[in-house]
């Protein structure tokens, strides 16, 4: 199947049941859509960090590091490993710890930076690229010609990157 947004259009259900020898075929019409992601194709190892121009190399950021920086509201989706779970235990709110970590850059995840001939092959390498960062659990970021994603990590993050990956024409 090729990447990008897909139509359904027609649900066919099938049924054999109860005795199995009388088959009843019923179509339905549906005007659900579904995206295809590029297949994650290419090199596992991530490129290096690129930082924006204008920004210290040694300023502390929000991401995975060692020191504590405070808490914020859950917003769902995110990963529940960093949920202040002593403060739900009280019966507060979902919040969310976050920590601080010293970043030598951005990584920055860049369509223009892969070196393939092909456009699916290149598409498919910024997929890989995208989820072997988010197993890794580095906040990254993907530039495209027509848009550009700021660095962040979670589910919502990598399904927003993947998505416009797959609808880049």
């Amino acid at each position: 199947m090729t990447r990008g947004e897909h139509e359904i259009g027609r649900v066919h259900l099938t049924s054999v049941y109860p005795l199995g020898f009388l088959r009843v075929l019923k179509q339905l019409p549906s005007a659900q859509r579904y995206v295809v992601y590029p297949k994650p194709a290419g090199d596992q190892r991530l490129p290096a960090e690129t930082a924006r121009s204008g920004q210290s190399s040694s300023r502390r950021e929000l991401g995975e590091g060692d020191d504590f920086a405070g808490v914020r509201a859950y917003v769902r989706g995110e990963s529940q490993r960093h949920i202040d779970w002593k403060a739900v235990a009280r019966g507060q709110a979902l919040m969310t710890k976050q920590f601080t970590a010293e970043a030598d850059g951005l990584l920055y995840l860049d369509l223009a930076a892969v070196r393939l001939d092909d456009l699916e092959a290149r598409l498919s390498q910024l997929a890989l690229w995208v989820i072997e960062a988010e197993r890794a659990r580095r906040p990254y970021g993907l530039r495209l010609p027509t848009v550009e994603i700021r660095p962040s990590l979670g589910e919502p993050h990598l399904h927003r990157c993947l998505r416009e990956l797959a609808l880049f024409k």
